[in-house]
């Protein structure tokens, strides 16, 4: 069965449908504000759908119950989900109403259980709905939701279809926003990747697994892994937890969990870098693809706190630069992975090689190489997000490697395996496929060093390295300052250095220092010197530079001749220009 090859196209199609609501709003709401209308009334109209067939009989258990004091349970076991509503309206019966659509509307909300009501709470609902009166286009949106293409019922739309038409929506929201490239999407093919990935050596026995999600958006990636999870066996047990702090996304992750019969307490608010509602928790699988390339000034104060605290905390290893915080996300992943856990979290080139040795950024990769935590990175290609284009990779940490994969590093260059989409989405002009998945989970499966398909085509590279590859001593090399008659100037019977002849070397971690440089440097400067004291460990690892294949340049005869007959294109193009019309 092919999964992706249609990825989005019966999901963009939904939500156009549903988006295309907005078209009544126009006026009273701008079209950045369309989304504060569209999101939370599509939630409503799925919980909506989902009651309906249990209505009646939620209201005959209601009028059984109400004076208890405890009612959730016979409800929930009457609707057959871990919410219900007991108000006698239907988005049928609302419209046949229009005088009356207001009181009615806001009695079948008061009607949802409490967790549905936190939901709305996020979406800040109620002034939405009071816009919506004052402009006279409540009756008309509820209207239009209640007809066949607003329907969003279990029978026609799955959960995790239901999720990624939420999912488009709030990119359509975002778009209309002008959200900047780092608040990104990841699309169904990528997911799959990942959590195949994750799940290609895992032994199931009916256990219960946990995933976590630490930047979960509407929990599409949570669903994603929780139906994966089922395919290979159905009789695992799947315990998804997530955080988000915008509260939109949030409320959409929330009801999307209440909808697949999860525990909707473990999807919880709040920014994950400064407001960890998972302190202590311990996770076997962690999917995330957290944003890049976003500063972390606002939650700044809190992490510096929490280093503070060295290994009490999530980020004693060191912090990135406050212009890009996705390796304190990696660091929270790390320290919540369970001991036999593994973990695959999408980052942009940066975390690869950015910062000196010694800075913040090279003492966390050294911290990840230094455990062997680090399994393998895969290099997706170029436009596989819908809000942009740029590389990104999927880093695989794993605590708990087999044996041989102990003390190695598996490199996958995955650019050239997708196939172009018929039609982009957004920035997203690359799929990865079947055919493209299988390849790259053959690769990471088998780990060795080859080529994966055709090289004329599709296809992807693996190779194999030392952990210790990606290391270095940089070293500081000092010449003696001279004085006037050419010697070197001592103080304390030592020489004193020249700061203006000072130089850097970075010497591979697997090599000597002093054979390194004896033969590198005293050959050119015999009067030079280590100075040990300024020495600092750095470890990066350049992708690039592994897969670079060299290109031989064109021949210069050739070049010459292609000049030359563009010359004569030119020569004959302005003699038929200027000649036209004699």
């Amino acid at each position: 069965m092919n999964t992706i090859s249609n990825v989005g196209i019966n999901i963009a199609e939904k939500s156009t449908m549903i988006w295309n609501v907005a078209d009544m709003l126009r006026g009273p709401f701008k079209p950045h504000e369309y989304g504060l209308v569209i999101l939370p009334m599509t939630v409503v109209k799925r919980f909506h759908d989902c009651l309906l067939p249990t209505h009646t009989k939620v209201l005959e258990t209601y009028e059984k119950v109400k004076n208890l004091e405890v009612v959730d349970g016979f409800l929930t076991r009457a609707s057959g989900y871990q919410f219900y509503n007991t108000s006698r309206y239907t988005f049928e019966t609302l419209i046949s109403d229009p005088e009356n659509i207001e009181a009615n509307f806001k009695d079948y909300l008061a009607g949802f259980s409490g967790n549905v009501q936190d939901v709305l709470a996020k979406f800040d609902f109620d002034n939405v709905i009071k816009r919506m009166v004052e402009s006279n286009t409540l009756y008309l949106v509820i209207k239009e939701f209640n007809t066949a293409k607003g329907y969003l019922g279990p029978d026609k739309i799955s959960a995790v279809d239901c999720g990624y038409v939420f999912e488009d929506l709030v990119r359509r929201f975002n778009v209309s926003y002008g959200e900047e490239a780092g608040a990104h999407f990841t699309s169904r093919d990528i997911i799959y990747l990942m959590t195949d990935i994750l799940l290609s050596d895992t032994q199931f026995n009916g256990q219960n697994i946990t995933v976590y999600d630490m930047a979960m958006g509407t929990s599409q990636m949570l669903s994603c892994m929780e139906e994966r999870i089922h395919a290979l066996d159905e009789d695992t047990t799947v315990t998804c937890f997530g955080q988000e702090f915008n509260p939109s996304t949030f409320a959409i992750a929330k009801a999307d969990m209440m909808i697949r019969g999860g525990d909707p307490n473990n999807m919880r608010f709040g920014d994950t870098l400064s407001d960890d509602q998972f302190k202590g928790y311990k996770f076997d699988r962690i999917i995330s693809n957290p944003p890049f390339g976003i500063d972390w000034k606002r939650e700044q104060k809190a992490v510096e706190a929490e280093a503070k605290l060295g290994e009490a905390g999530r980020f004693a290893p060191g912090l990135p630069k406050i212009s890009d915080g996705q390796q304190l996300f990696v660091l929270n992943g790390l320290a919540k992975l369970a001991d036999d856990g593994k973990m695959a979290i999408v980052q942009n080139g940066s975390p690869l090689f950015s910062g000196d040795a010694g800075s913040g950024p090279s003492n966390i990769r050294q911290y990840i190489l230094e455990n062997d935590w680090l399994d393998a990175i895969i290099q997706l290609s170029q436009d596989q997000f819908m809000n942009t284009g740029i590389s990104t990779y999927i880093w695989v940490l794993s605590k708990n490697k087999p044996s041989y994969r102990a003390g190695k590093v598996q490199l996958i260059d995955a650019s050239h395996c997708y196939e172009a989409r018929r039609k982009s989405i957004g920035t997203k002009k690359n799929d990865i496929t079947d055919v493209c998945r299988d390849l790259i989970v053959k690769a990471y499966g088998e780990f060795r060093e080859g080529i994966f398909g055709d090289k004329n085509g599709i296809y992807c590279e693996s190779k194999i390295f030392d952990a210790v590859e990606f290391g270095y001593n940089k070293i500081v090399v000092e010449r003696p300052l001279v004085d006037e008659n050419g010697k070197p100037v001592l103080k304390k019977g030592k020489k004193v250095a020249d700061a203006s002849l000072r130089d850097t070397e970075n010497v591979p971690m697997e090599e000597d220092i002093d054979s390194y440089f004896a033969r590198e440097v005293l050959p050119f400067a015999p009067d030079a010197w280590i100075d040990k004291s300024k020495t600092k460990v750095g470890y990066e690892i350049p992708m690039t530079k592994y897969f670079y294949e060299y290109q031989e340049p064109e021949a210069s005869d050739d070049i010459l001749s292609r000049i030359i007959g563009l010359e004569d294109e030119i020569a004959v193009s302005l003699k038929t220009l200027l000649h036209k019309g004699e």
